[in-house]
């Protein structure tokens, strides 16, 4: 079986192109050929049935992706369920199922069956926590183990999946050197495979094994998502020395899995400053010759546990703003707690209007819905704007909770309204694109 990358290289519109293509309003040739040089990705297990299609990457809307899973804490598959199906529910592009306690193979199994998103994950989560339940201690994995378990996973359906590829000697080094950090390390499937490295006294298996780890993902057409293990999880150590050698190694090795027909991604840092995210992208897109970026956040400051859905909306706009591709969601729990049904809710839905933000300046064409919604408004038209905006429930929610007796007005101004009033001074000077469509409004 060829690539999605195999096929576009040699000319090959796939279905999975077409669909993408309709969804982006973009030619199908357009998507072809950006997936040809690998600038645009489409996660897509053949081995799992009607799954929803979805394009990752240059010219296309930012995606969201919602991530779900246990803990040693909390294990409830019901619970999980609800997460997956509330995430698409609230409109996430992709999901990853990220469990870490109790049978994760009945987890990922019955997260598939719950959703038809493209599902990735984190294979170390699973090798790490089978192994210490084995043998008590997560430094004495097999390597084999590791590959096999990738295997099994990709079987099962997943289209794409997160591998550290990125972390090795000369990383854990540059860590050394530095004085470790403020923030220490925050990836899970990082600091074990760190953890492992460090105990044994050898290199990451799958830096050294990459075109293993490749060719497993190509069997199963599925997107490698290059981790970021050495990600900063303080903003005093965005782009610190460790952070970007690893980075220096994915964008390398994304390079290389594409020569190898390999569909890739690189992922990006968790806490970045305002200031500091642009420059991220431009080197990301630059090394990698702009390979799809998958971002995690990124959160600009690190004081705002409870509010850290809010803080990452900010770094996510800008980061959309600046080029990043797909966007993982912040919840209200971050930092705290496994988030909740609740939770996830809220992630995917500020983590929405944030990429949606960037897109706006991103793409300074595909701002008709913004000038439609506001004429509605301007013109007192409740139920076309209501019919535009991205989140009608909760604008219909909050306004019939504070009905004004003047239905063409809205009660924080009431007989003060100012768009009835500019109205009535300039409703005969409307003209060109100023005026109001006729019919129904699109959604």
């Amino acid at each position: 079986m060829k690539t999605q990358l195999e096929l576009a290289r040699e000319g090959v519109i796939t279905p999975q192109m077409k669909t993408v293509a309709r969804d982006e309003n973009l030619t199908p040739e357009y998507v072809c050929g950006k997936v040809a040089q690998g600038e645009i990705v489409i996660p897509n297990n053949p081995n799992r049935k009607n799954q929803k299609v979805v394009g990752i990457g240059t010219g296309l809307r930012t995606k969201v992706n919602a991530s779900i899973g246990t803990s040693s804490d909390i294990y409830d598959i019901d619970l999980e369920v609800r997460k997956a199906r509330a995430i698409q529910e609230e409109g996430a592009d992709t999901l990853m199922e990220l469990s870490a306690g109790g049978d994760l193979d009945k987890v990922r199994q019955t997260v598939l069956d719950s959703t038809d998103l493209p599902v990735g994950n984190v294979p170390l989560y699973q090798a790490f926590h089978d192994t210490a339940r084995k043998y008590k201690n997560p430094n004495k994995m097999d390597p084999e183990f590791l590959f096999d378990l990738i295997e099994k996973q990709l079987a099962d359906g997943l289209s794409f999946m997160a591998i550290h590829c990125g972390i090795n000697q000369f990383s854990i080094e540059r860590m050394r050197n530095q004085g470790f950090r403020y923030g220490g390390l925050v990836s899970k499937g990082g600091t074990f495979m760190v953890s492992w490295m460090e105990y044994n006294k050898k290199e990451n298996p799958l830096y050294e094994q990459f075109d293993r780890v490749c060719a497993l993902m190509k069997k199963y057409d599925a997107v490698l998502s290059l981790g970021n293990g050495i990600r900063a999880g303080a903003i005093h150590d965005s782009h610190d020395r460790a952070q970007m050698a690893e980075m220096i190694v994915n964008c390398e090795l994304a390079e290389l899995g594409r020569e190898m027909g390999c569909q890739m991604m690189v992922e990006g840092p968790g806490h970045v400053p305002l200031d500091e995210i642009e420059g991220n992208i431009m080197l990301e897109k630059r090394m990698s010759g702009n390979a799809p970026y998958y971002v995690l956040g990124p959160l600009p400051c690190d004081i705002g546990a409870g509010y850290d859905h809010i803080t990452a909306a900010i770094g996510a706009a800008n980061s959309a703003r600046y080029g990043a591709d797909l966007i993982c969601y912040i919840t209200p729990a971050e930092h705290l707690a496994l988030p909740n049904e609740a939770d996830v809710r809220e992630g995917v839905r500020v983590t929405r209007l944030a990429v949606h933000i960037g897109d706006v300046a991103k793409y300074p064409d595909r701002r008709d819905r913004e000038r439609l919604v506001s004429l509605a408004r301007r013109d007192s038209r409740w139920d076309d704007m209501m019919r535009l905006l991205m989140f009608p429930d909760k604008a219909e929610e909050v306004r019939k909770s504070r009905s004004p007796e003047n239905e063409k007005t809205c009660t924080m101004c009431g007989d003060f309204c100012a768009m009835q009033r500019g109205m009535s001074l300039f409703e005969n000077d409307i003209r060109g694109d100023k005026v109001s469509p006729k019919g129904d409004m699109p959604n």
